[in-house]
């Protein structure tokens, strides 16, 4: 089984916290930045995406720009999960044929995509805490 692991760290200020993925990229999250729910969104969107660029590209497409708009429902009332997600693609190209876009559509969402087929499952969490006492006492 493969292992990813990616951290985030609290910034002190607010309720602002840096990203930091497998590869040591940051990405700011939280308080007046990206907030959590939207990266899981801006994540299928760039899973999805990927996908359909990699697939249309193999089935000889000239892709030439790809867009991709999602909207998701949530209740009003906390924990407020994702209820319902809509992905749009806008596929920019020459004589693209709408059949390789529907299927490649249908690969990613059946098949390749990790962030939708999360999001489909009912993946185990588990959390878990460690405390560290501080060295010199803060003022």
């Amino acid at each position: 089984m493969r292992t990813t692991q990616i951290s985030a760290r609290w910034t002190g200020d607010g309720l602002n916290y840096v990203g930091t993925d497998s590869k040591g990229n940051p990405v700011l999250m939280g308080g007046e930045n990206l907030s959590p729910a939207q990266m899981v969104l801006l994540g299928l969107a760039g899973c999805m995406g990927m996908d359909i660029v990699s697939i249309l590209q193999k089935k000889r497409q000239k892709v030439a720009d790809v867009q991709i708009l999602v909207t998701a429902q949530q209740p009003d009332e906390y924990p407020r999960p994702y209820e319902a997600i809509e992905v749009t693609f806008v596929v920019k190209g020459e004589n693209i044929d709408p059949k390789a876009v529907e299927r490649a559509i249908e690969l990613s969402e059946e098949k390749y995509c990790v962030v939708g087929q999360t999001l489909k499952g009912n993946p185990t969490i588990k959390a878990t805490f460690a405390i560290e006492e501080l060295l010199e006492p803060t003022v």
